[in-house]
C-alpha cells in the first residue's frame, strides 16, 4: 500500500489526450520518448492510475452526451466530490479500519474525461451477443437459491487473495481506493509489469515466441509483446473459465497498449475482444502518470492477518440463524 502523501494530478488536457494518443506526435508533438541500453523504447519506472480512478466506467447519459466535462461542468463534479470526501473522511482511519487519509490521494483527481470506455464513441460497452445473455442465464439459474457467503467458493477471487479485485484488465478494472501503482521493467527480450496491489506480476515475452498451449488456461492469461513503433503491443491469451470479466471468461483476448508519450505521461489502451461474448470488439483507455515520489512498491500482505473470509461466512451464517434458514455447516 502507498505511504506517501498525494502527488499532484494529471493536468486536465492530458486526460483525454494521452490517453487516444498512441504516438508522440498525437500527444506530445516533438516528444522523443527515451531508449534503452539495447534499443528498445523506455517504459521503465512508477506509473499511477489514481488520477482516472473516479472516471466513471461507462459515460452516462444519452447518445448525445459528451466524451470530456467542460469547465463549469468539471467544477460541480469536483465540488461534489469534495463535499463527499468530506463526509467520509470521519471514517477513514477509524472504526472501518479504511487506513491513513495518505493512501486517498486519488481524491484529488481532475480528469475531464466521461467515460474510461473510449470506444465505440458513444462510451459505452457494446451489448451482449445472444450466446453471452443464454450463457448468463444458465449460470443465474444454477446459482438459484445460493447465496453470495454459502461458501468461500462463491467469493471473489480478490476475496481469496488469488488475483487483485478478482477481474481484468487490471489497470481499469482494479482501480481502487488505494494501490494503483505498476512498477516495469525491462531487459532484453522482457518487459515486466509489477502491480502494486497482490504484487501481481506479469512476464511478458517479446522475442516473438508463440502463446503457450491453448490447453494451459492462467489467471492472468499468458501474455505475448512486440514493438510497433514506441508502442508495446501487448496480446493476452490463454485465460481461466474462472476469470470473469463483465461476461468473458476463457474466451476473452485482450489488445494492450502503452506509449509513453510524455516523460511523465504514458497512454494505455485496452481492447477487448471476444465474439462470443460481445457484439463487437470495445477499448477502455486510462492515463498513467509517473510517479517520482515513490521509488518501491511496499508490502501488501493479503493473507496475513486477512480475516475477511472467516468474517464474511460466520456473517452470513448468523444471519440465517436470526432470519431461521438452514445453516450451512
Amino acid at each position: 500500500m502507498r505511504v506517501i502523501p498525494a502527488v499532484a494530478t494529471i493536468v486536465a488536457a492530458l486526460c483525454s489526450q494521452a490517453v487516444v494518443g498512441l504516438s508522440a506526435g498525437q500527444a506530445g508533438g516533438s516528444y522523443v520518448a527515451p531508449r534503452t541500453s539495447w534499443g528498445d523504447p523506455d517504459l521503465q519506472g512508477m506509473w499511477s492510475y489514481n488520477d482516472d480512478v473516479n472516471t466513471p466506467f461507462e459515460r452516462p447519459g444519452g447518445p448525445g452526451a459528451k466524451a470530456e466535462f467542460g469547465d463549469e461542468e468539471l467544477a460541480a463534479v469536483l465540488e461534489e466530490r469534495a463535499r463527499r470526501n468530506v463526509e467520509r473522511a470521519p471514517t477513514i482511519g477509524g472504526e472501518t479500519g479504511a487506513g491513513p487519509t495518505h493512501w486517498y490521494e486519488f481524491w484529488n483527481a481532475k480528469s475531464t474525461r466521461t467515460s474510461k470506455v473510449i470506444d465505440p464513441p458513444d462510451g459505452r460497452v457494446p451489448p451482449l451477443t445472444d450466446a453471452a445473455r443464454k450463457r448468463e442465464a444458465a449460470r443465474a439459474e444454477a446459482r438459484r437459491g445460493r447465496g453470495p457467503s454459502d461458501s468461500w467458493e462463491d467469493r471473489s477471487l480478490g476475496d481469496r487473495c488469488i488475483v487483485s479485485r478478482g477481474g481484468w484488465p487490471h489497470v481499469v478494472v482494479n482501480a481502487g481506493s488505494y494501490g494503483n501503482i505498476i512498477r516495469i521493467l525491462q531487459s532484453p527480450g522482457y518487459v515486466v509489469l509489477t502491480h502494486e496491489m497482490i504484487h501481481e506480476t506479469r512476464i511478458i515475452p517479446v522475442d516473438g515466441r508463440p502463446h503457450i498451449s491453448q490447453g494451459i488456461r492462467q489467471y492472468l492469461g499468458d501474455p505475448r509483446g512486440r514493438w510497433e513503433g514506441n508502442t508495446l503491443v501487448v496480446e493476452v491469451t490463454n485465460f481461466s473459465d474462472k476469470t470473469d470479466f463483465r461476461g468473458s471468461r476463457e474466451t476473452l483476448r485482450l489488445v494492450e497498449r502503452f506509449t509513453r508519450v510524455r516523460s511523465d505521461t504514458m497512454s494505455y489502451t485496452v481492447t477487448i475482444d471476444d465474439a462470443s461474448t460481445f457484439t463487437k470488439p470495445w477499448t477502455i483507455g486510462v492515463p498513467l502518470k509517473s510517479d517520482t515520489g515513490q521509488t518501491e512498491i511496499f508490502e501488501y500482505a493479503c493473507h496475513e492477518g486477512n480475516y475477511a473470509m472467516r468474517n464474511i461466512l460466520s456473517g452470513a451464517r448468523a444471519d440465517e440463524r436470526r432470519s431461521g434458514a438452514s445453516t450451512k455447516p
